[in-house]
This record gives structure tokens, sequence and C-alpha cells, in this order.
């Protein structure tokens, strides 16, 4: 196995134990319920069912990103031991904590200059900066070195697509991305928007579906359209839910039914605390490795 340091932050919205399994060290992002502040921790503090079941309650929920301080707080104690670092980060176009790690990032170089430090933007987020760091810890084991996994990432990102669709309105026309009239309307009926994740890492909406049932098979047909090789897929699958785990395992059905060359069966995570504060429940995300999004 290689010697460094492999890392990405909470929201990659995989388990805790994958992480310890997979040897992926994460930084927290932190959140707030009615002004108290609480670290997201993968589920370990709070649970998923209670922290969706507060924000139904009308809990107010606020996100904060780490710091620069913070990133060099996390860095430093793998640097003191002499090893180098590689993190994947949130994408830049969905928060300012890139940003920051880049701050992190000069200052340890100048301080540490023997040690190498990347801190990579996926362009990305929530299970599908999981799949992409899972994908870069099997590269890791391989034997890969840091500077070929920080080339072979920047390279490969842009291939991990992001699809999400909402069955519930209330949290978008919450946080402004939707109008109360727009939302009222969408609720009455039963417009599930889907969405994705554009080339620039920011969350674009494309189109409306009428119908759970409807979006469902739309996501699927996302894949099919955009996998590497098609129905022939031979990659992981992710798939992440806030609170509405009978709808994601409709598309992970759906998904191992349609690709029978997966590798493995389609992985089910819950989308945590730091992205759930800004969908709110009601959401399934679909992830896979397919053609650069372009758009």
């Amino acid at each position: 196995m290689a010697d460094y340091i492999l890392a990405t932050c909470s929201t990659a919205d995989i388990s805790p134990e994958h992480m310890k399994r997979r040897n992926i060290e994460y930084i927290k992002f932190s959140f707030y319920l009615d002004g108290k502040e609480c670290q997201d921790d993968l589920g370990q503090t709070i649970s998923f069912d209670d922290f969706y079941q507060m924000m139904r309650d009308g809990v107010d929920t606020k996100t904060s990103q780490p710091n620069a301080q913070q990133f060099k707080d996390f860095f430093t104690p793998f640097l003191k031991e002499g090893k180098d670092v590689i993190l994947l980060n949130l994408s830049s176009g969905l928060s300012g904590s890139q940003t920051s790690a880049k701050i992190a990032v000069e200052e340890l170089k100048a301080e540490y200059p023997e040690r190498k430090v990347y801190a990579i933007d996926s362009l990305g987020a929530a299970s599908g900066m999981g799949l992409l760091v899972d994908k870069m810890a099997d590269l890791r084991d391989e034997g890969m070195s840091i500077d070929d996994l920080y080339a072979w990432t920047e390279a490969n990102k842009l291939k991990l697509h992001h699809w999400f669709f909402s069955t519930d309105l209330t949290f978008f026309v919450k946080g402004g991305r939707v109008s109360k009239v727009a939302g009222w309307f969408g609720t009455v009926l039963k417009i599930c928007p889907l969405l994705n994740v554009d080339k620039d890492g920011h969350l674009i909406p494309r189109e409306k579906i009428r119908g759970k049932a409807n979006v469902i098979k739309e996501i699927v047909k996302k894949m099919e359209e955009n996998a590497i090789g098609g129905l022939d897929y031979n990659g992981k699958c992710y798939i992440s839910h806030a609170d509405c785990y009978n709808d994601a395992r409709q598309v992970a059905d759906l998904v191992e039914a349609k690709f029978p060359n997966l590798d493995g069966k389609v992985l089910i995570n819950s989308i945590g605390t730091t992205i759930g504060s800004h969908t709110g429940p009601g959401t399934v995300a679909l992830f896979f490795f397919g053609k650069d999004r372009i758009d």
C-alpha cells in the first residue's frame, strides 16, 4: 500500500465504517440545529432519522464549512508524522471550503517543504465524492503514487456523474431554490425535479417530471445514456437518500436489473447532515462513472 494519507470531507456521505475499512480520513463540516452547533460526523452523534424528523418538525438548520485554520489543524498531525496527504474536497460550486483548503495547503507547504499536500476540488458532492474517493483508495492500494493519484483524479473527476431528484419541495422553497408559487403547483401536480451536477460543480435543475414512478425511471435512463459502456457498465454504483430509503431501493433495484455487469450491488448511503440541511428529506441521488460532464 502507498505510504500517504488519503482524505476527504464528511460531505462524501459514506459511512464511518466504510471510511475506516478503506483507510480514508475525513474532516468534519459543522451544522446548526436552532443555533446549536453540531459536528457532521456521518450520523454518529445524531442519527439521520432523528435529523430529518427535526427538519420536518420545523427545527432551523444551517451549515458551516471548515476554515483555513481547521484544515491546517487537520493536515498537520499527518505531516508531523512524515506523511504526505491528498484530500478530495466538496465542490467549489457548492461551497467555499476548497478556497479555505487551498490557503491551508499553501501555508503548510511553506512550513513543511519536504512534504506533499494536495487539496482537490472534486466538483462533486455527497456519495458522488464517496464513489470517487473509493476509487482513489483502489488506486492507492494498487500502489499508485500520490503524484500520479493527484493527476489521475484531476483528469477523471468529471467522469463521475451525479443525478438527483426530490419528491418533497418544502425545503427547496425554504432555501429559495424554488418559489412558493412554483412549490405549491409542484406539490399539487406531484412534480419531481430532476437535477445534476454540471462541469463546474453546480447543482442544476434539468427536468420537471410528474410522479415518483416516472422520475425513478428517468434517473435510471440518465445512467443508461451516460454510463461508461451503457448497459454494459461494469463499475460501481452508489445511491444516497434523505430519509426515503424505499425510493432509493426502487432506484437500486432498477439499476441492478438493467446493468447486470455492475461491480457488486448498488451501495445505498444516507445523505448526511450538511447536504441534507439544504435538500431536506425526500431526495434521492444516483452516482456512477460515465463520459465526461461537458455542460
